[in-house]
């Protein structure tokens, strides 16, 4: 792989290796060749002003999300007060690291099956970090549009843009977990019409965000003179991330609506999708670069190989640790830069992964240290 200079920040083309270019400060290399990556210093310079734009695409940006109680990982702590104690620690914990974003999930109900164990709600949780932090910005990958009318979402969100003083970061998505709609009483439609009241949710909530009313008559949701005060603090308005990688249908909302789209996949699957969301742009006349595309898997990273290893799968759904390693961010500093680079290559400019050895911060505070300086 490319070669990294620490210190003053500025590129450096090492012998036989490919060149790199610098644009904005950003450090953007040619398409490298396998190998090892040279780590920038640990010693790295933690910004100290406002978050990285989310619309500024000269900018790989990082997140990560908050432990809030979903994939079990605060089930070692005793308490509810404890378990939030920690949820708020590790969020100013990311904005001293450097992180761009912090965030949560929009669920009720554990995974990989519902266990009684604690979770943090979504929009209350962000509210009460919005007032811990000052920097980081504020995240959900993603709300799930079906447990909360558009409109109540327009004012919950430009609520959360004003109180964090300009900071939110929408996400949005069709919803999936069939148990937790069950559970609190939702209805489940079928795919088709989830994602048609996800289109007409995020139009709602965009109009709400910038129009003195709204009145909708759609599929779905009807409104009548819907007046949302305050407006939220960014301009236009807060950006807008959606969710799923449903190629037929999720990816043309994204195409339409979305100034960040979040889709997995291991890398030939991340391609593909991104190639179907080109076709989806140029089908309405939209430029495709213009749309961030991110990736949120989970990461784990120890300094050794050995210690890797021993540690073995921590999949919550019991993959296999080959088969968990090849989806996410699994290794040692080295190995995780190689996969960034990968996804960067095809066109990957946001990273927002789960730390899979929560409560522990340890591969939070080796990815920020020793993996995201070299991408910045």
């Amino acid at each position: 792989m490319a070669s990294w200079t620490s210190a003053t920040g500025n590129c450096a083309v090492m012998a036989g290796k490919p060149s790199q270019r610098c644009v904005a400060g950003h450090h953007q290399p040619d398409k490298p060749s396998r190998g090892t990556v040279a780590l920038m210093s640990t010693q790295h310079t933690v910004p100290s002003g406002p978050a990285t734009d989310t619309r500024d695409l000269t900018k790989t940006v990082f997140g990560v999300f908050v432990p809030q109680g979903w994939k079990m990982e605060l089930s070692s702590i005793d308490g509810a007060a404890a378990k939030w104690q920690k949820a708020v620690e590790v969020a100013v914990l990311a904005e001293e690291l450097g992180y761009d974003s912090i965030w949560v999930y929009d669920h009720f109900h554990n995974v990989p099956r519902p266990a009684h164990e604690t979770v943090f709600e979504c929009w209350t949780t962000l509210a009460a970090i919005s007032q811990r932090t000052s920097r980081v910005r504020l995240g959900q990958m993603v709300g799930c549009n079906s447990y909360r009318e558009p409109s109540v979402l327009a004012k919950i969100t430009s609520t959360i843009d004003v109180i964090s003083g300009g900071r939110l970061d929408w996400g949005i998505g069709a919803g999936w977990y069939e148990n937790e709609y069950k559970g609190y009483g939702f209805d489940f439609p079928r795919p088709k019409d989830r994602i048609g009241m996800l289109r007409e949710s995020v139009q709602i909530v965009r109009s709400m965000w910038t129009e003195p009313e709204t009145s909708f008559d759609g599929a779905y949701y009807q409104l009548s003179r819907a007046q949302c005060d305050p407006k939220p603090l960014q301009s236009p308005h807060p950006p807008i991330w959606i969710g799923g990688g449903g190629e037929q249908l999720t990816l043309r909302v994204v195409a339409r609506f979305a100034d960040c789209s979040n889709f997995g996949g291991k890398p030939d699957e991340w391609a593909r999708k991104r190639e179907i969301l080109k076709g989806h742009c140029a089908a309405v006349g939209r430029d495709e670069t213009t749309i961030r595309k991110t990736w949120s898997p989970e990461v784990f990273i120890r300094s050794t190989e050995a210690e890797i290893e021993a540690a073995g799968s921590k999949s919550f759904w019991g993959e296999a640790l080959e088969s968990w390693r090849d989806g996410n961010l699994v290794g040692t500093p080295e190995q995780v830069c190689e996969k960034i680079q990968t996804y960067v290559d095809l066109g990957c400019s946001g990273f927002v992964p789960w730390c899979a050895d929560y409560p522990s911060t340890e591969t939070m505070e080796l990815f920020a240290s020793q993996v995201m300086p070299n991408f910045r």
